[in-house]
């Protein structure tokens, strides 16, 4: 019996020992590979430390028994240089793989990703990479999500893209692709993007024209989304039959005559208009050279064609205020004929004036907190917002010193202000137009089929682009705060980089701008919204957050209990740990990153904390969303969606 024992256990540690002996041979071989690519990869050091565990080293994730990597994330790492043959190829168990936000460059071996059988997400963008796309990414039939964007990749676009049938993000845009689009039948394709290629050319295909237009912007692409393509598109030019030159002729000519018909009859209008305004001016005492139209109220102004558009700039802003003005191409008398000019900040480009503003034609953006919103196209091309400021209560002094204040900010994170005017009866701010809206249109707008998602390295570098934003200003003194965030006051680059705007206003306005600004915001301990700290900053960016989080707007009650605000909401669901609730359905869609968003909640219930002492600063929040990025593998660049990956990286 005894020696029917020392057998099992003699069996049994030869066993145990063998499979440490594979386990140790597998860790070792990878990461003999990740110092390779160490070595291979030039730029700053990774912060990799041999004396430690291979699975502890940041950015490197092994399997639950620690005998292979199964993702390597490596975004914004200033690695460069050119990738050399063979570099991964004992990963054989890697399924992500990012490398984004680098300057590595030159053509990609054709076999580098071979071994990568596993591999299901590859995040190649914003590096130098050229030549096309290496053929062995082509066998990578568990591919999910694949991002090539802002590289120099050129030649035409493979159709062996059909061998990645589970393909969910394809992302091509801003790179050198020529010739047509193949016929991609792709069923599982959610975000595609070829945007920025502009020797692409030929008809969109029809399995991809449920994609959003901004998807082919910036090619000689045609077919729905974009226009229909033109007849002869493809050489075969077809000759008019002289019925329908015929047809053309008759019908240029009742044209014409009509036009003729319509200026007459648009003269004797005028002119009798001139003789009424004439006797009328007559009748007051003055010289009608001197007479001023009378302008309709707002809101009149905000809808003359029904959308805000085509009128100009100069008379939109005298509608709006006590003075009149010319209908003369927006040139203003009595509003803004005092005599004074823009003021620029520091060294932006004085490449326009007040005239050439007033002259811009206008399209309304919106009513804010602090005034209404208008897109000002100068006739030189230059597109700019110009934010017309309402209930301005401090004196002209105080304003100037303020608004100066404003203008030294200066941050990639926020939206800088370029000029302003100041007169008695009108402020103006003129600012940089940020093209893709706010970051509440994106969460709250278009519902429906065609919607993008907003995937969840997206919302997290949204996050992290806001955060850095808010705590630079937070640096500029202890007093120093933002005063009404808000995802109306996030807005987003075309690469879904955020840029904080409307900072250092709150101090300007009366407190009938003040109401409706911070509903859903506003941190407990604030009674005066014109006096709002950084621990109250702290609270509104906590609100921000859990908005990405859930897709709830905060000025809504939620869950159909009146007046139950967002974060008390949060915290009950959390404190019935039922937590997958909170998230936004769009997020649940992509695995893999439920412990980052329960992360990022939970950091978002530190600063909505009832009581100001209790919440982090700024500069800790942003540390900790940082470094939820990087262990998440994003960085502060996020692509949106880049237009819309699980992005993710």
């Amino acid at each position: 019996m005894s020696s029917k024992i020392l057998i099992f256990i003699t069996i049994l540690v030869v066993l145990v020992v063998s499979n440490f002996s594979l386990t140790t041979s597998d860790i070792v071989s990878d990461r003999t590979t990740l110092l390779s690519i160490r070595s291979a990869l030039r730029g700053r050091s990774l912060l990799w430390n041999i004396t430690s565990p291979t699975c502890s080293w940041p950015g490197v994730i092994c399997s639950q028994d620690k005998s292979s990597v199964l993702e390597l994330h490596l975004p914004g790492m200033g690695l460069s240089g050119q990738i050399p043959s063979g570099l991964f190829s004992n990963l054989t168990k890697l399924n992500f793989l990012s490398l984004r936000y680098n300057s590595l460059s030159g053509m990609i071996p054709n076999d580098l990703f071979t071994p990568l059988l596993d591999l299901k997400n590859l995040y190649l963008q914003h590096n130098s990479f050229s030549g096309p796309i290496p053929g062995s990414i082509f066998n990578l039939t568990n591919l999910v999500r694949l991002n090539l964007a802002h590289n120099n990749f050129s030649g035409s676009i493979p159709e062996s893209f059909n061998n990645l049938r589970g393909l969910g993000t394809l992302y091509l845009h801003e790179n050198g692709f020529s010739g047509q689009i193949p016929n991609l039948d792709l069923p599982g394709l959610i975000q595609f993007n070829v945007s920025g290629n502009n020797e692409l050319n030929g008809s969109i295909p029809s399995k991809l024209s449920g994609q959003p237009k901004d998807s082919f912007l910036g090619t000689s692409l045609c077919g729905k989304p974009l226009d229909l393509c033109g007849e002869g598109q493809n050489g075969k030019k077809k000759k008019l039959s002289s019925g329908a030159i015929v047809g053309i002729v008759i019908g240029c000519v009742v044209g014409l005559v009509l036009l003729l018909l319509l200026l007459f009859f648009c003269c004797c209008r005028k002119k009798s208009g001139n003789n009424q305004e004439t006797r009328s001016a007559d009748v007051a005492g003055v010289n009608n050279k001197n007479v001023e139209v009378e302008i309709p109220e707002e809101k009149n102004v905000e809808s003359t064609n029904g959308s805000g558009k085509d009128g100009f700039l100069g008379s939109a802003i005298a509608a709006m205020g006590v003075g009149r003005a010319n209908k003369d191409k927006g040139k203003v008398e009595g509003v803004l004929g005092d005599g004074k000019s823009l003021v620029f900040f520091g060294k932006m480009a004085k490449n326009f004036n007040l005239d050439d503003l007033l002259k811009a034609s206008a399209e309304v953006l919106g009513k804010g907190t602090f005034g209404t919103a208008y897109k000002a196209a100068l006739e030189s091309g230059i597109t700019l917002v110009v934010k017309r400021l309402r209930d301005v209560t401090v004196p002209e002094k105080e304003f100037r010193e303020k608004i100066e204040e404003v203008g030294k900010m200066n941050h990639e994170n926020l939206v800088p202000l370029r000029a302003y005017y100041y007169s008695r009866d009108e402020k103006l701010l003129v600012y940089d137009y940020v093209p893709m809206g706010s970051l509440s249109a994106l969460l709250h707008g278009n519902k429906g089929a065609g919607r993008t998602p907003l995937n969840w390295e997206t919302r997290a570098g949204i996050a992290l682009g806001a955060a850095h934003g808010i705590a630079y200003l937070h640096t500029q003194g202890p007093l120093v705060s933002h005063g009404n965030i808000k995802s109306s006051n996030i807005l987003l680059t075309k690469s879904y980089e955020a840029r904080v705007s409307d900072f250092g206003l709150a101090q300007l306005v009366g407190p009938s701008s003040t109401p409706n600004r911070v509903a859903g915001y506003r941190a407990p301990e604030v009674t005066d919204p014109r006096k709002v700290s950084q621990k109250a900053d702290v609270y509104s960016f906590g609100v921000l957050l859990l908005e990405l989080l859930t897709g709830k707007a905060p000025t809504h009650a939620v869950m159909n209990e009146e007046g139950v605000d967002l974060p008390r909401w949060v915290q009950s669901v959390v404190r019935e740990e039922w937590t997958a609730e909170v998230f936004d359905l769009e997020l649940l869609r992509y695995q893999n990153v439920e412990e980052d968003m329960v992360q990022l909640l939970q950091l978002a219930v530190d600063c909505t904390a009832q009581y100001p002492d209790r919440r982090p600063s700024m500069t800790e929040v942003t540390s900790r969303v940082e470094e939820l990025c990087r262990s998440s593998f994003i960085d502060s660049g996020g692509d949106i969606i880049d237009n819309a990956e699980v992005q993710t990286a």
